[in-house]
C-alpha cells in the first residue's frame, strides 16, 4: 500500500513538473506574441531614434544567428555522419528525408504554376523594367548558372566558412564526417570525435542563450519590418505576380504540408505549435541556415525528435528543402520569360518546373538567396533581368514568407521521417546526440 502510494505521489509529481514545462512555454510563446506585436507598433510610430535603435539591434541578432549558424550546421552533419555512416539506418534516414523534401518542392512547384495559369499576369511596361535595371547589382546580372555551381565547390578548407558559404560548408562537413564514419576506430578518431562534441555542447549552450533573448530579437525586427513598409501601388501586372507568389506560399505552408502530415498520421497543428519558435524566427531572419539552431532545438525539446533523425535530416533540410525558393523560381521565370516574348508551352513550363525545383534544391539557405539564384539562372538565358529590380523592393515580404514556410517544410519533413522510423533506429544511432 505505501509503495502504490509512493508511485501515486511520484506520478502526480511528474505530472505538476509536466504542466509547469507547459505553462512555461506558454509563457514564452504569449512573450514572442507581446514582442511581435509592440515592435510592430513601435515601427508604425517611425521615430528616427527608435527605428535606428531597432536596426542596432537587428543587426546585432542577425550576426549571432549568422555566427551560430555554420558552426552549428558543420558540427551537425560531422557528428552525426560520423555515427550513422557506416550504420544500415544512415541509408534509410537520407531516403524519406530526401523522398519527403522531393515531394514536398515539386508540390509547391506545381501550385506556384497552377496559379500563374489561373492568375494570367500582363507584362511589365518597358519603362518600368528599365528603371528596375538599375536596381541589379551589377556583377550580378553577368553570373552564369554554372557560376554558381561553381562557388559551391570549395578550394580551400577556411573561405566557405569565412564567406558563409553554406553549400560548400555542407560538402566539407559531409566529407569529413563520412570520413570519419568508415576510418578505423582508432584512439586518434575517438579523441578528435571528443572534441568535436565538446565544442557541440557549448554551441547548444550558446543556442540556449539566446532562445531567452530572443523576444528582444523578434521585438527589433518587427518595428525594423514595420518602419520599412511604405505606402506603394502594386497593381496590374506586377500586383498580380506578387499575389501569384504569396498566395502559392500561403497554399503551400496551410494546405499543403498539413495535408502531408495529416497523411502521415500526425496532426499539422499540435507539430507546428512545437515548432513555432523556429518558424517565427525564419520569418524575420530570413534564413533557414541562420534559424536551423531554433529549428534543432525546437524539434528536440518541443517535437521530441530522435536526435539521430533531427541532426541528420534538419541541416540537410536547410540546403535542399526549399519549398518557397521553388515557387518563386518557377513563378519569376516564367513571368520574365514571358515579358521577353518567349512563349511556352505548357509541357515546357512544366519542364521548367523541374529546373526551378533542381535549382531550389542546389540553394544555399541564406537571405535573399532565391533571388540570386534566380537571377543567375534569367542572365544566363537572356530574359530581361531588369525587371528583377522592379520586383526587389517588394521581395523582401516575399523572402520573410518563403523562408517561414522552408523552415515550417523542413520541420514537417522531420515530423514524418521521425515518425516513420520510431522504433526502428537502434541505441547506437543515438550515441553522438548530446542533448539541447
Amino acid at each position: 500500500m505505501a509503495e502504490h502510494d509512493e508511485n501515486q505521489v511520484n506520478r502526480k509529481a511528474k505530472e505538476a513538473l509536466d504542466s509547469s514545462r507547459g505553462q512555461g512555454k506558454l509563457k514564452q510563446l504569449l512573450l514572442w506574441i507581446a514582442a511581435l506585436i509592440i515592435g510592430g507598433i513601435l515601427g508604425w510610430i517611425n521615430n528616427p531614434g527608435l527605428n535606428e535603435l531597432f536596426n542596432f539591434v537587428a543587426s546585432v541578432f542577425t550576426r549571432l544567428f549568422q555566427f551560430i549558424a555554420v558552426p552549428t550546421i558543420t558540427l551537425a552533419v560531422i557528428t552525426t555522419l560520423a555515427a550513422l555512416g557506416s550504420n544500415k539506418n544512415t541509408g534509410r534516414i537520407f531516403a524519406h528525408a530526401v523522398t519527403y523534401t522531393l515531394l514536398t518542392t515539386i508540390c509547391a512547384a506545381a501550385v506556384g504554376l497552377a496559379l500563374y495559369l489561373w492568375i494570367q499576369p500582363g507584362n511589365i511596361s518597358a519603362d518600368l523594367i528599365g528603371a528596375g535595371a538599375a536596381q541589379v547589382p551589377e556583377k550580378l546580372g553577368k553570373i552564369t548558372y554554372y557560376d554558381h555551381f561553381l562557388s559551391i565547390i570549395p578550394n580551400n578548407l577556411l573561405q566557405p566558412f569565412l564567406s558563409g558559404n553554406v553549400l560548400s560548408v555542407m560538402l566539407i562537413a559531409a566529407a569529413v564526417g563520412l570520413a570519419l564514419a568508415f576510418m578505423p576506430k582508432t584512439e586518434n578518431r575517438d579523441a578528435f570525435l571528443k572534441i568535436l562534441l565538446g565544442f557541440q555542447e557549448v554551441l547548444f549552450t550558446l543556442i540556449r542563450a539566446l532562445l531567452w533573448i530572443l523576444p528582444v530579437g523578434i521585438l527589433a525586427f518587427a518595428a525594423q519590418l514595420a518602419a520599412q513598409i511604405e505606402a506603394g501601388v502594386i497593381v496590374g501586372a506586377l500586383g498580380k505576380y506578387t499575389a501569384i507568389v504569396i498566395g502559392g506560399n500561403l497554399i503551400q505552408f496551410f494546405i499543403v504540408i498539413p495535408l502531408f502530415l495529416i497523411a502521415r498520421g500526425l496532426n499539422p497543428i499540435t507539430v507546428f505549435k512545437k515548432m513555432s519558435p523556429a518558424v517565427m524566427v525564419a520569418l524575420f531572419t530570413k534564413s533557414s541556415a541562420g534559424t536551423l539552431p531554433v529549428t534543432l532545438a525546437s524539434a528536440e525539446q518541443n517535437l521530441k525528435a530522435n536526435t539521430a533523425v533531427s541532426r541528420f535530416v534538419l541541416p540537410i533540410c536547410t540546403t535542399i528543402n526549399m519549398n518557397g525558393c521553388a515557387a518563386f523560381i518557377l513563378v519569376t521565370s516564367l513571368f520574365l520569360m514571358q515579358n521577353a516574348g518567349m512563349e511556352l508551352s505548357l509541357g515546357e513550363m512544366i519542364g521548367w518546373l523541374f529546373i526551378a525545383v533542381l535549382a531550389a534544391v542546389g540553394n544555399a539557405g541564406v537571405p535573399m538567396g532565391c533571388y540570386f539564384l534566380t537571377l543567375s539562372l534569367m542572365s544566363s538565358i537572356g530574359a530581361p533581368i531588369g525587371l528583377m529590380g522592379v520586383i526587389l523592393p517588394i521581395y523582401t515580404i516575399i523572402d520573410m514568407i518563403e523562408t517561414a514556410e522552408n523552415v515550417w517544410s523542413d520541420s514537417a519533413v522531420c515530423a514524418m521521417t521521425d515518425k516513420d522510423l520510431q522504433g526502428k533506429l537502434t541505441d547506437e544511432d543515438q550515441a553522438l546526440a548530446p542533448s539541447i
